[in-house]
């Protein structure tokens, strides 16, 4: 089928609808297809009886000018400046995150901070020569003890795999410039948390929750002659030669139909978008394709019959005898994500594999797992639970194992050769970044679109 929009953008999370706002203010006509049946991507809101509930944490925080420009026009009074607060929770204590080294040797009792202090010196005396994994790559910032303590149990959570075997590329993505030397620095002078942006104090965050933002964006692109189909799947990408040329629809009742391709510009899982290629893609990039891996999460959110928990806006459990990675304590994001003031409402995070055993299970059992863990570290009184309910979160990290790299290169030199074929965003690019680089993307994307004309 013919139509009538110049470019067609696979996904309406952040990238795709900076993508589809960018080409709408300078009057092109977009038309964005969307699996879900709202819009966000992985930074939306679930409203859940006048709750609202994010998929994990999302601080807006950015030094882009154009995607700071982009935020505060959208929601203007609505976008909050709040404080951070987020610790560590290991062996029934709290421990700052970014660490404070004052904190952290306090709490740790002088044994053990003299094994830290003599674990950092040797590392700097005797340095790992080449860093490739992981735990090379923290354990020359901040000694091996502190990596044992403070990095690799959250981090093979995350993962489910061992420090040795994570690319350090993802270090270098998360962590950025900190080390025990800068957190020094910072705990002297505050100055130096305005340069690292693991250190910042402050960000921005909407009213009522991230997917606040992309609705908005959403409803702005509409305004100006886009279209957004919700529940469309793209179930074939139709290319010949160096163009693509058509895409396969699905909606939620099964139906198909054809549209043809002027401008595509991806946001879908790089790894989907190569198997529903039509032709298949040469054998060598098939087999580079399934070397790629995403991590998936699920989320237990519950309702407690508590005012306050804990100041913090997150917690990453480091606690190794519980599965629990990470608690978001919405209310503590924007007092506007709770209905009620008296009750206070998490979000557990369980990082897992895609249809893995905890992914499948039920989800009252789910709820059962959440409260007993946060019982027996002794975050939050069980008793207290009023009710809650289950997200599951496919694909949301790519995995930076030590094949992923190369077999990337692949893919995307194959990609590459499609004039009219753009990725975007952390699934369509498999790249972990932040949500403000996704952003970015979504503008770039638009960019070199308006340039051909």
């Amino acid at each position: 089928m013919k139509n009538n929009y110049k470019t067609i953008i696979i996904g309406a999370g952040p990238a795709g609808l900076s993508a589809g706002i960018t080409l709408s203010q300078n009057k092109q006509k977009v038309l964005i297809l969307e699996k879900d049946s709202q819009v966000g991507g992985i930074s939306k809101t679930i409203n859940y009886k006048g709750n609202r509930f994010d998929l994990g944490g999302h601080r807006f925080y950015t030094k882009i000018e154009e995607v700071s420009n982009l935020w505060n026009k959208t929601l203007n009074e609505d976008f909050l400046t709040r404080s951070r607060l987020s610790r560590i929770y290991y062996n029934n204590k709290f421990f700052f995150y970014p660490l404070k080294p004052s904190n952290a040797l306090s709490k740790l009792g002088f044994f053990t901070s003299v094994k830290v202090i003599g674990s950092y010196i040797k590392i700097r005396l005797f340095p790992y020569k080449q860093e490739n994994t992981f735990n090379e790559w923290v354990s020359n910032r901040f000694g091996k003890k502190l990596f044992k303590i403070f990095f690799k149990t959250y981090t093979e959570k995350l993962w489910g795999l061992p420090c040795n075997q994570i690319r350090a590329d993802w270090a270098t993505e998360r962590i950025g410039d900190l080390s025990l030397l800068q957190a020094i620095k910072n705990s002297i002078s505050s100055n130096n948390s305005k340069k690292i942006k693991t250190l910042i104090t402050q960000f921005k965050y909407p009213k009522y929750g991230p997917g606040m933002m992309y609705k908005k964006m959403a409803d702005n692109i509409s305004f100006l002659g886009g279209k957004i189909n919700l529940e469309q799947e793209v179930t074939k990408i139709y290319w010949n030669n160096n163009k693509i040329e058509s895409l396969e629809i699905k909606d939620k009742y099964g139906n198909k139909k054809n549209l043809i391709i002027n401008e595509l510009i991806s946001s879908m899982p790089i790894t989907e978008l190569i198997r529903k290629m039509d032709p298949k893609p040469p054998q060598n990039i098939l087999e580079a394709e399934k070397y790629l891996k995403y991590r998936s999460f699920v989320v237990i959110n519950i309702i407690l019959d508590q005012k306050e928990c804990f100041p913090d806006n997150w917690i990453y459990i480091h606690s190794p005898e519980v599965k629990l990675g990470r608690i978001q304590n919405f209310k503590n994001w924007s007092p506007y994500m709770v209905k009620n003031q008296n009750e206070t409402t998490l979000g557990l995070e369980y990082f897992c594999n895609e249809n893995d055993k905890f992914w499948k299970t039920d989800d009252k059992k789910l709820i059962e797992i959440g409260l007993s863990e946060l019982d027996k570290i002794k975050l939050q009184d069980k008793e207290k639970f009023i009710d809650g309910f289950v997200i599951r979160v496919p694909k949301a990290y790519p995995v930076y194992n030590k094949n992923y790299k190369k077999n990337l290169e692949k893919i995307k030199l194959f990609l590459n050769k499609f004039y009219n074929l753009q990725l975007i965003g952390r699934s369509g690019k498999f790249q972990y970044n932040n949500m403000d680089k996704s952003v970015l993307d979504g503008i770039n994307s638009a960019k070199k679109i308006l340039n051909k004309n």
